[in-house]
């Protein structure tokens, strides 16, 4: 893609190729001293493994724009290291390391379909869906007179995640969870 040469250019939302890596401008300061050169103090947000970067730009450096493509995959499964997917256009499967995709594998199950990041033509991350449906494969039984303020239990759900629930919640029960929070939102319809 192509280079950025002047300050004005690095803002927020920009895509950035630092050091071979896809990174996104969280915060751009254009900061001007006096008897000093203006310089650009950046955040970075690393898109492959989600580590923060700060970063001054002065007049003169170069930098080249990420080269960053979108699209839909589906999940197929996952073993010891890796999640594996498959491109939902080509059918071409690809996998990534458990590791880079932290929690969020802990709320995919088999046939999701998932955003996926590819910089210079290589998948490097997915986002999946904020509000999944699972089923809860296990769940203590609620004890009555628990109720009197929010009191929860924790539950096992299909994927092997456990999140907290209300007493209402069974076993067998379909649930909404925020995959962001990582907590219920509400029973299944």
């Amino acid at each position: 893609m192509g280079t950025i040469s002047t300050l004005n250019d690095i803002k927020k939302g920009v895509n950035l190729n630092i050091d071979g890596q896809p990174y996104s401008v969280t915060d751009a300061n254009f900061v001007r001293m006096q008897q000093r050169q203006p310089v650009m103090q950046t955040k970075l947000k690393n898109l492959v493994d989600g580590k923060v970067l700060e970063k001054t730009f002065k007049p003169g450096d170069k930098v080249e724009y990420a080269d960053l493509q979108r699209g839909k995959a589906n999940y197929m499964y996952k073993d010891d290291e890796n999640a594996y997917f498959m491109n939902n256009e080509t059918y071409e499967q690809f996998d990534l390391p458990l590791d880079q995709l932290g929690n969020k594998i802990n709320y995919l199950k088999e046939g999701t379909d998932c955003d996926v990041l590819y910089f210079e033509d290589q998948p490097v991350n997915v986002d999946i869906p904020i509000k999944v449906k699972l089923k809860v494969t296990q769940a203590p039984p609620g004890i009555k007179g628990d109720s009197s303020s929010n009191v929860t239990k924790q539950i096992t759900l299909e994927t092997g995640a456990v999140i907290n629930a209300p007493l209402f919640i069974n076993q067998g029960d379909e649930i909404i969870v925020n995959t962001e929070k990582e907590e219920y939102i509400e029973r299944a319809k």
